[in-house]
């Protein structure tokens, strides 16, 4: 299945984008089928150069753009106004922190001593109810 999508290029620390149409199972970077644009975010504003015409065709074919390829299309001409930037996705809670192996020893420790006491006190509780009974 073929998307509408950004491949990177430029310097490290310098992303430059190209709109590309590719196979959705290729690498990010990888091989593409046509190159529709460009797009420089470090521009003030940021620079989107888009061949609408082509991109237009692509569409009618079948291939669906990326969230930010719709986005860039909109503010390249392509489509309705453009609404407010695709929000980042949003990054998952951290997991409590897990008790070291150290601390689950001593508690397991603590927990069984606990027990213990309370388990030898039952028979003689037991004991001195049948000799008062007797």
């Amino acid at each position: 299945m073929l998307r509408i999508r950004l491949r990177r290029t430029g310097a490290k620390k310098q992303p430059r984008y190209r709109v590309v149409v590719a196979e959705s199972r290729a690498p990010r970077d990888g091989a593409f089928v046509e190159v529709l644009g460009w797009y420089n975010p470090q521009a003030d504003p940021a620079q989107v150069v888009v061949n609408t015409d082509k991109a237009a065709e692509w569409i009618a074919r079948g291939p669906q753009p990326s969230d930010r390829v719709s986005y860039l299309l909109k503010r390249a001409g392509l489509g309705a106004a453009p609404e407010t930037p695709p929000a980042e996705p949003e990054k998952a809670e951290p997991k409590p922190a897990r008790r070291s192996t150290a601390t689950r020893a001593r508690s397991s420790r603590t927990t069984s001593k606990a027990a213990s006491p309370a388990a030898s006190d039952a028979p003689a509780a037991e004991a001195s109810a049948e000799t008062e009974s007797a």
